[in-house]
């Protein structure tokens, strides 16, 4: 197998229904984030608004990619789906994203969605890196 699944101490066990919250390809060097919530290690949503579950997404994210040896800035393309109409949160949401993501500046796709994965869980936040060449 040339690839690795890995689900962090620090994030929620998705285990149980089939999937890793990283998987690596050891050949290609590709990383592949499940979409990060703004939940607890017990599935418990953290935060009331766009913008405190975007950052707490984006914390997740942060130790997802760590797992993998990556950071932000190995970060090539972000999905960030937002429940209800995108334009209306982005002003919640986009600060988060630029403040987590500096210079780097991903590919970003923003998607409107009716439903994620709880009735209160409002972004989820995926995303495509690449481990860094060692020095």
């Amino acid at each position: 197998m040339s690839f690795r699944q890995i689900n962090p101490r620090d994030l929620y066990d998705p285990s149980a229904h089939g999937m890793s919250q990283v998987s690596v390809d050891e050949r290609s060097g590709l990383v592949s984030i499940s979409g990060q919530v703004a939940w607890d290690v017990n599935g418990r949503v953290k935060g009331q608004g766009y913008g405190e579950q975007a950052a707490f997404a984006l914390e997740n994210l942060s130790r997802a990619l760590a797992a993998a040896g990556c950071s932000a800035a190995d970060v090539l393309s972000v999905r960030v789906y937002v429940r209800g109409e995108l334009a209306e949160h982005l002003p919640a949401v986009g600060p988060q994203l630029a403040s987590f993501f500096g210079a780097t500046r991903p590919a970003l796709t923003g998607i409107g969605v009716a439903s994620l994965a709880t009735p209160d869980t409002l972004i989820e936040i995926e995303a495509l890196a690449r481990v860094p060449a060692a020095a």
